[in-house]
């Protein structure tokens, strides 16, 4: 069967037939962070957001947040190949750059990319208990870098008894995975801790259909912990670590010719954060101060491209170190059932350096690029009240100020409110807010910098109804999406300039539904329409269209079958003539994956697992001229032990 929405069609029908009972639990009342900075009920919350739970990432049986992220309506993933690839993330329509990326409250975009972007290649799934995809400007509670939205990712705190998981995988591309962690805890103390290492031969990041063949492996080692004490009822203390050191192998380019089997990337990547929280006066007012570090190339990146004989001209060495200081206090104050009132101070310095040498034996001799050590500090003050009435209308306002030591004062401000109609499971929301991005270390002061640049700056709003049907077994909703962003910087001439203006609009819809107690169906469609206002051309890589699919079924207590789809549809992106130094426009085909995977408990102790990735081998390419895997397969076995 070659079509793949008729094949998951009919597995949704045999899934419902043999377990045609009704579920008898409604899902527990989901609560979400990111949107007030505080846990709110969703059901309160007049923002648009998307949480995947780590019980959802483990049923789909993915190793990486690039993968997950895949299947979130309204976020479209780009790679410039496979595992270890460059990874970015557009929401909404938004550039990659105005995408705010926290672990643990921890900042993780980069000071040294020209964009202050985050690289999702490296980020796998270990330890993460929730990702939470707030859609839409949140300037207001998270400064810049938040005009598309806030991608918020909580891990495992730990507690209870003594846990302990271990768990092994080999698969396609000769890869291998291990994987190994504990947790635990008192009525004073919890932790979680552990490590995972990832080894495959990968794919040509080059496309192989411009002949490119040699594959470029990667190697990723994660540690992770987290530490949380409470001496008194009244405080807590907590620690995290992430610590990630991955190698790649990649190609120059794209297109024929490209491929290069010395082309080597060495990433290193460091979290970490300690915070307090004090409640006084009966638990009226919570208070939290933490520090938190973030440091990218701990001891360097060095890109590694010696002289071979497939590219005999080339020869490069180049490296990146960028680092992040944050001091945070915010402060809680729950006045009434019907009102909390939230201030916040924040402070954070960018640092970041890098040099660069290449030499491909042209008569203008090598060419080289020191960026010199530079920082830049910002400190922001925020201000936030969420409001609560009758129990069904939940309003939250907040200004923001913000103060950046080149371009001066920021102002923003968010509106978002929800009223539920209890009677009819009817949710309708809105909300209306601006954002702003400061120009970057790279777009400030490197050789093409400008000091004279202004912040970007966007003004954007959404409106959506949710509807509950069948007692709270099934919901639907659709939102309408609006974002216009001004000031946008881009390379112009030989420096960076404010020349760019774009409008997005679009319309999100989703639905989910448990028809049978083992069977959970989602599903997600987005239409974005994303377009340079100057030039009415569309924005590169943004697909207009985007469907996913989510489905579990559960059988014979001790198995669950997970079936997922994405389609992405048709969308520009550009071609670079290294001949002429032009960009060409090209259209992108659309394509479809779908993958499935299977896990079956055989003892309390024994768990094993099979997927299988991009199962009808589709052939496409996310980026113009680069690799995408074809079919793959891969299974294991995984270990948990309690009471160690």
């Amino acid at each position: 069967m070659n079509n793949p929405f008729i094949a998951v069609a009919l597995f949704s029908v045999l899934c419902t037939i043999t377990n045609p009972a009704f579920a008898e639990d409604e899902k527990t009342q989901e609560i979400v962070v990111s949107a007030t900075r505080l846990e709110t009920p969703t059901r309160e919350v007049g923002s648009s957001v998307t949480v995947i739970t780590g019980d959802q990432i483990e049923k789909m049986q993915k190793t990486s947040v690039v993968e997950v992220l895949k299947t979130v309506p309204a976020v479209d993933v780009n790679q410039s190949g496979g595992p270890g690839a460059a990874a970015s993330v557009f929401i909404r329509g938004a550039k990659s750059e105005h995408t705010l990326v926290i672990i643990d409250g921890v900042e993780m975009n980069d000071p040294t990319t020209p964009g202050r972007t985050f690289n999702f290649a490296h980020l796998s799934v270990d330890d993460i208990e929730r990702i939470e995809i707030l859609r839409g400007p949140q300037s207001t509670l998270y400064g810049s870098d938040a005009i598309g939205g806030v991608i918020n990712i909580i891990t495992k705190r730990g507690g209870g008894s003594p846990l302990g998981s271990a768990s092994i995988e080999g698969g396609s591309y000769e890869s291998y995975r291990g994987a190994a962690g504990a947790s635990g805890g008192s009525s004073w103390m919890r932790y979680s801790a552990g490590f995972s290492h990832w080894n495959t031969n990968g794919i040509s990041a080059a496309s192989e259909s411009d002949g490119n063949t040699e594959r470029d492996e990667y190697a990723n080692t994660t540690v992770y912990g987290t530490l949380g004490l409470t001496p008194k009822d009244n405080f807590d203390l907590d620690f995290t670590l992430r610590f990630i050191d991955a190698d790649s192998n990649g190609d120059i380019g794209a297109g024929a010719g490209s491929d290069d089997p010395n082309f080597l990337t060495t990433s290193q990547q460091l979290l970490f954060r300690t915070q307090g929280r004090l409640y006084l006066f009966d638990d009226i007012w919570e208070q939290t101060a933490g520090f938190s570090l973030t440091n990218h190339d701990l001891t360097s990146r060095n890109d590694a491209d010696d002289l071979d004989p497939g590219t005999p001209d080339t020869f490069l060495r180049s490296s990146y170190e960028g680092r992040v200081l944050k001091f945070d206090w915010q402060n809680n104050f729950f006045i009434h059932d019907t009102n909390t009132a939230t201030f916040g101070i924040e402070t954070e310095q960018d640092r970041g350096e890098s040099r660069y040498y290449e030499d491909t034996g042209s008569e203008w001799g090598p060419y080289t690029n020191d960026f010199e050590n530079r920082t830049a500090r910002t400190t922001g003050y925020y201000l936030q009240d969420q409001i609560r009435l009758w129990g069904s209308w939940f309003t939250t306002v907040g200004v923001r100020f913000d103060d950046h030591e080149r371009f001066g004062t920021e102002t923003t401000y968010r509106f978002a409110t929800a009223y539920l109609v209890d009677r009819t499971g009817t949710k309708i929301k809105a909300s209306y807010g601006t954002g702003f991005k400061a120009p970057t270390l790279i777009q400030l002061y490197s050789f093409w910098g400008n000091e004279g640049l202004d912040p970007e700056e966007s003004t954007g709003w959404d409106f959506g109804v949710e509807q509950t049907l069948f007692e709270n077994k099934a919901s639907a909703g659709v939102s309408y999406f609006y974002n216009e962003i001004e000031n946008l910087i881009d390379f112009a001439g030989w420096s960076y300039s404010n020349v760019g203006r774009a409008a997005i609009k679009g319309v999100e819809l989703f639905g989910s539904a448990r028809p049978a107690e083992p069977l959970e169906i989602r599903f997600g469609y987005t239409y974005t329409n994303a377009k340079d206002t100057a030039s009415s051309e569309e924005l590169i890589r943004r697909a207009r269209h985007k469907f996913t699919f989510d489905l579990d079924c559960g059988f014979l207590e001790k198995a669950n079958i997970h079936v997922g789809v994405v389609y992405i549809g048709e969308r520009d992106d550009l071609v670079f003539d290294p001949i002429t130094y032009a960009s060409e426009r090209v259209r992108l085909d659309g394509y479809v994956t779908v993958n499935p995977a299977v896990s079956y408990q055989v003892t309390e102790v024994v768990q094993m697992f099979f997927r299988v990735d991009n199962l009808f081998d589709r052939n496409y390419e996310a980026i113009s001229g680069y690799g995408t895997p074809g079919i793959s397969a891969y299974g294991g076995l995984k270990f948990n032990f309690k009471g160690m």
